[in-house]
């Protein structure tokens, strides 16, 4: 079958090409205050494309208005030129866009994003940098692009088909490498003044502890993500200790080979030392989250991401410690700690949801 031209599949109305001259303001038009829960009600019911681009692999999938993944494809992240990157998100939105009309596409990349939505100021996994990422990737598409970060891709996706739902202050928290954040608030994205709220990751836990990638010490993704469950199973591991032991012979004594991962497959299948030390990870993530609550009271933390593999091993002793580090434990609400319900497709489904109402805010 040949691929359609983007922006003139068959059966696609004229009125589709009226986005030019015009362009979706990313998470901003969603976060712009106008009456959104109206346009959730009002917007279109087509199609809409989320990709997804992490620092492996580009997901993509053709999304409805309920959030259901129609068809999907993904490629390799082609290491970190910017032009190649966009040459596959073409290709994934040409294959994907062949058997379906769609209305918009949705990007959600890891990175801090302008407050209108245009431009990648910074991508830790890519060589984005001051990025015009939107206007490229309209210009080859010929269709809306909308351009927002992942965690809040994935925030909006959770409190409209997921375990956030009727949420109306709702903070999610996705652990993996490190630690991502996103807030929903009333109805829509909060990204601060600046468009770079939410990096939760980075809040200093202890003091003068762990050296952080950022640049400092003592950050709560070096205590709580799945590079710290690793990092710490290997020192034990290191120091030939006789409780390591089933760690080791996973790896067949090769110490660099531990990660998150396999200490979290060890802790599911009984092994008391990968349980002690998921429930250590589980304590400091508790911890956190005492803070955040502190701060911003919401009604809901939704946890995601890779380290949620391990469910309640996890989010059971984070949920202790969150009830023992608690400001004003006793005396106030206290918000509900859930895992997250749409696993790896959240961020594409969020980031084809946001494109699809802000193409209905901007018609």
């Amino acid at each position: 079958m040949q691929t359609p031209t983007p922006g003139r599949q068959p059966g696609l109305p004229r009125r589709a090409a009226a986005w030019r001259g015009r362009t979706l303001a990313g998470a901003a038009a969603v976060a712009a205050g106008h009456d959104i829960r109206s346009h959730l009600r009002l917007g279109r019911k087509g199609l809409a494309i989320g990709v997804d681009i992490g620092g492996t692999k580009v997901a993509a999938g053709v999304v409805d208005a309920e959030g259901r993944i129609l068809s999907q494809a993904k490629r390799s992240t082609p290491g970190s030129d910017p032009r190649a990157v966009e040459q596959v998100i073409v290709e994934l939105v040409e294959e994907l866009g062949a058997g379906h009309r769609i209305w918009s596409v949705g990007i959600g990349a890891a990175g801090w994003m302008d407050l209108d939505g245009s431009t990648v100021l910074f991508s830790p996994h890519l060589a984005w940098r001051n990025e015009p990422l939107r206007d490229n990737l309209q210009r080859l598409l010929r269709r809306p692009v909308l351009l927002t970060n992942d965690a809040d891709a994935a925030a909006w996706a959770e409190w409209r088909f997921g375990a956030g739902q009727g949420q109306s202050r709702l903070v999610c928290i996705t652990l993996g490498t490190g630690i991502g954040g996103a807030m929903v608030m009333d109805g829509r994205l909060e990204r601060g003044r600046f468009g770079v709220a939410g990096e939760f990751g980075h809040q200093i836990i202890m003091p003068g502890g762990h050296r952080c990638e950022c640049g400092n010490r003592g950050c709560w993704e070096q205590y709580a993500s799945g590079n710290a469950l690793g990092r710490e199973a290997r020192e034990l591991a290191a120091a030939n200790s006789p409780v390591a032991q089933e760690l080791l012979k996973a790896v067949d004594g090769d110490v660099s080979r531990i990660t998150g991962a396999i200490v979290t497959e060890l802790a599911k299948a009984g092994d008391p030392t990968s349980r002690e030390l998921l429930e250590d990870v589980g304590e400091w993530l508790g911890l956190g989250l005492a803070n955040l609550a502190a701060a911003l009271d919401p009604g809901k933390f939704v946890i995601g991401g890779g380290l949620c593999d391990a469910g309640e091993l996890l989010v059971g002793p984070a949920r202790k410690s969150f009830a023992r580090n608690l400001t004003g434990r006793g005396f106030r609400p206290a918000a509900e700690i859930e895992l997250a319900a749409l696993g790896p497709n959240a961020g594409l489904i969020g980031a084809a949801d946001l494109s699809r109402v802000s193409s209905r805010m901007h018609t």
